[in-house]
């Protein structure tokens, strides 16, 4: 496990990674698909800040991808997000399964902020070998996670974990990112939060696959069941043909988790069952292969736009040019693919 810098070892031993025909295995692959923990770190450093063999490295981590559970908790600030993967880390080791958390902050990892506040609860897991706990920075990301978290994800499952929890940052209907990573995505709520219910038919409760609602031990939390089921009511249908169960939990008093893990573990039965569980990880592939042909097409027209003295000269027009015809003009001299 690793909060702030402290790790303990875990992992699997006796395992060779797969890699591919002709192409050398990433040392730091061949250490921590053997239970290696400080390879596992420094990996997971190497995806997170684009280091420069960070290629060579995924290439190695991903005959592994698409072997965990991945499940995804969003919800706004104070909802209890942390306290809530906290206790659900211990019901799941409790089960005999391993478990790796990747966990969002605001700011930087190494600045302290968020990270030295919720999530140093934590910290009783690290004796822990069969958990292991990443803290990130979102980096200016605004869809709830970082842009490395799904590289990062493969890092845990090559390392032996069988269920990744992802913690999103909590900024509220941005956090959409998690349902393009996650195969199940459980929103939390809290008593009073009637605002963020309204507020569900903007966007984000249409991504929840789980409704939990924290603090239940709080006045108000059978109302904001209340008003899910209210919502769920007038839905006429449901992605995936599953209808989202609404649970009520305490993580604080250890109440509900047993529940929660059960409705998680049902939606797992059913994506499974009707060949949605692969369908997901062909888009989560798909989306991945586009964003990287995206990224490098756009830095080799970039790249070859500024070598152009027209560029400059176009920037620069603000007056005279409006952004639409300043990007006409540039689109105009930028090489054009065959189609």
């Amino acid at each position: 496990m690793t909060v702030c810098g402290t790790a303990v070892a875990g992992g699997r031993t006796g395992v060779r990674p797969l890699g591919q025909r002709g192409k050398r295995v990433h040392p730091l692959a061949e250490r921590l698909v053997r239970g290696d923990v400080r390879a596992l770190a420094r990996a997971l450093t190497v995806l997170e800040n684009d280091a420069e063999d960070k290629r060579e490295l995924l290439q190695s981590l991903y005959p592994y991808a698409g072997r965990a559970h991945v499940v995804g908790f969003t919800g706004s600030p104070g909802a209890g997000k942390s306290t809530l993967v906290d206790s659900v880390i211990a019901h799941v080791r409790g089960l005999g399964l391993r478990v790796g958390v990747l966990a969002v902050d605001p700011s930087s990892p190494f600045s302290g902020g968020a990270l030295l506040g919720d999530r140093v609860r934590m910290l009783r897991h690290s004796g822990d070998p069969g958990v292991y706990i990443r803290s990130m920075g979102s980096r200016g990301s605004l869809g709830g996670l970082a842009k490395s978290t799904g590289e990062m994800m493969y890092a845990l499952e090559a390392y032996g974990c069988d269920v990744v929890l992802l913690e999103t940052v909590g900024v509220g209907q941005a956090e959409l990112d998690v349902m393009s990573v996650a195969d199940t995505v459980a929103l939390v709520l809290t008593p009073g939060a009637g605002d963020q219910v309204q507020t569900a038919k903007a966007g984000i409760m249409e991504i929840a696959d789980v409704f939990v609602v924290n603090k239940s031990d709080l006045p108000g939390a059978d109302a904001v069941v209340r008003e899910i089921w209210m919502m769920l009511h007038d839905k006429r249908a449901f992605r995936e043909d599953w209808r989202p169960p609404v649970v009520k939990a305490s993580a604080a008093r250890g109440e509900g988790l047993a529940e929660v893990w059960e409705a998680v573990t049902a939606h797992r039965a059913h994506i499974q069952a009707h060949g949605h569980w692969e369908t997901r990880r062909r888009r989560r592939h798909e989306r991945e292969t586009l964003r990287l042909v995206e990224a490098a097409v756009r830095e080799q027209l970039l790249r070859r736009a500024r070598q152009d003295p027209e560029w400059r000269v176009v920037l620069a027009d603000h007056r005279g040019l409006d952004p639409y015809q300043a990007a006409d003009r540039l689109l105009a001299r930028l090489p054009r693919l065959d189609m």
